[in-house]
């Protein structure tokens, strides 16, 4: 599904995926949490829908609920001890909120990263970073091609497979044998395709000096506009961190420190931030509906 950020410059949607994951990845204040997670989870199901919602249920919520499970079982610091276990030691309250944050941090960073691979395909990417780094642009760019296009290779190769009557039934031994078939036909076509896709590109001169390259990409005064309303975000937010406004802390006691003015600039800087792709959704879909009406 194509929304209204994915047709900004590439470097905007860099410059604003670089700032939610990081941001999204070194705070762990519980209001900035919840606000990135349902901002990404958002965005996530207006560019995938259905898909979004049945890969955060059935994928995303388990591991969240394992992960913030797992801390207090491993992890017994924290000053309010709620229960022991057999081994004797301490349950605290402390180690389960952190437990949940940190699972809400990790999940919301991948909601995120795949927000990025359906925004920045790997053309605007070797767009933006060709020239610059040439090689490893394009080694980056095939590494996120690769996992794509393996599973549907694999769902290709393993279809052909049971069309041939080996499929996964029967004994061990020949399920056995048939996934090393298809494992051996996977790594044969990972192979091949990385050979004939660095063939493809050192014939037409791909990191060449002086090679030049056609692109629809053009930088204009919309793309400014929401360039600088995202460093403004940003900048608002870091400043507000920096000046105490979402200081928290989880061990030995969870609590931080409210400062009104400076704890709300930063929580209204963040969710513009974090919502700014769904909201430009939202404005193209109420002018669409308006065009529509006046028909």
């Amino acid at each position: 599904m194509a929304d209204a950020f994915s047709g900004y410059h590439p470097a905007v949607q860099f410059v604003y995926f670089v700032l939610v994951i990081g941001f999204s990845m070194f705070q762990m204040h519980p209001v900035c949490l919840l606000i990135s997670l349902v901002c990404a989870l958002t965005y996530a199901i207006r560019l995938s829908g259905r898909r979004a919602v049945r890969f955060s249920l059935c994928g995303l919520l388990p591991l969240m609920l394992v992960t913030a499970a797992l801390n207090p079982v491993f992890n017994h610091e924290g000053a309010t001890i709620l229960a022991y276990f057999p081994n004797g030691n301490p349950l605290t309250r402390e180690a389960i909120l952190y437990g949940i944050a940190a699972a809400c941090m990790m999940v919301t960073v991948i909601l995120w990263f795949s927000c990025y691979n359906k925004v920045m395909t790997s053309d605007k990417f070797l767009y933006l970073f060709g020239r610059v780094i040439p090689a490893l642009s394009l080694i980056f760019s095939m590494t996120l091609r690769f996992v794509p296009r393996f599973t549907a290779q694999l769902r290709t190769v393993t279809a052909a497979q049971r069309g041939m009557g080996r499929g996964g039934s029967g004994s061990v031994v020949r399920r056995a044998k048939n996934g090393i078939a298809v494992l051996s036909a996977m790594i044969t076509w990972a192979l091949e395709n990385a050979v004939v896709t660095a063939d493809s590109m050192k014939s037409r001169g791909y990191g060449l000096r002086g090679r030049t390259a056609f692109s629809l990409y053009r930088f204009s005064r919309r793309d400014a506009g929401l360039l600088l309303f995202f460093v403004l975000c940003a900048v608002l937010t870091a400043g507000s961190a920096a000046l105490g406004g979402l200081s928290w802390r989880y061990y030995p006691m969870t609590g931080g420190v409210w400062k009104a003015p400076i704890s709300l600039t930063a929580f209204a800087s963040y969710f513009a931030l974090c919502l700014s792709p769904s909201a430009l959704d939202w404005r193209e879909e109420r002018k669409w509906n308006a065009l529509k009406s006046g028909m």
